[in-house]
């Protein structure tokens, strides 16, 4: 476990808390370390929403499924990001989306009780961690939100700017990196692939854009 402290000191849900505090802290939240292989599910829609986890090496990718069987990508989960605090802190019987590995992973799983109930050790930590986890909380929210909102524009063209855009602004850049190919950007913006392809030609065709891979420029 040692060698993923510095992954663990850069995720937000131990922020303000010592490396030396770690083991213990690790200890009293019984938190547990899982190997996940490329293309495994570490959860089902329908499974039990009671953990949160956190990347640890690798990526994970958060799958909705409509009734139809078409997927949508939620959120793309990076080494020290969270994933799951929302579910679990809302008490929901069940998932309702699937978490898989986009490529090989380790990820560390704690019970969410075991951050918001004070254990009889009167542990130091547990007033940061709810402070951090809270702040989480409500940073996906607004995350959500500003999904929607792209997502509430009717045509892949107008989903795509409305996206460029928002990256633009929260990077404080009019040249930036999306963390998506393009099939992940497609399934962010849950519109078709080749559809999304032929708008970034057009776009840049007509010196809206510049872009290179993952890499876009606004003009």
């Amino acid at each position: 476990m040692e060698e993923f402290y510095p992954i663990l000191m850069g995720c937000p849900l131990f922020s303000g808390i010592e490396e030396e505090h770690l083991s213990g802290l690790l200890r009293c939240l019984e938190a547990r370390t899982v190997p996940i292989r490329k293309g495994q599910m570490l959860f089902s829609a329908g499974d039990r929403a009671s953990v949160l986890g956190i990347v640890l090496e690798g990526a994970l990718q958060l799958i909705r499924e409509d009734y139809d069987g078409n997927r949508s990508m939620v959120s793309r989960i990076t080494p020290a990001e969270v994933f799951g605090e929302s579910y679990a802190c809302a008490g929901m019987e069940v998932m309702p989306v699937s978490v898989v590995a986009e490529e090989n992973c380790a990820v560390l799983l704690v019970d969410c009780r075991r951050i918001v109930t004070t254990c009889c050790n009167a542990c130091s930590f547990h007033s940061q961690l709810v402070r951090n986890l809270l702040h989480l909380v409500a940073q996906k929210n607004l995350e959500l939100n500003r999904k929607m909102q792209i997502l509430s524009h009717r045509t892949t063209r107008e989903k795509l700017l409305a996206y460029l855009r928002s990256e633009s602004k929260r990077k404080g850049s009019r040249t930036f990196t999306i963390p998506y190919d393009r099939q992940g950007l497609a399934d962010y913006l849950e519109v078709d692939r080749s559809g999304l392809s032929v708008e970034i030609g057009k776009l840049r065709k007509t010196g809206i854009i510049e872009c290179e891979k993952s890499c876009f420029r606004l003009l």
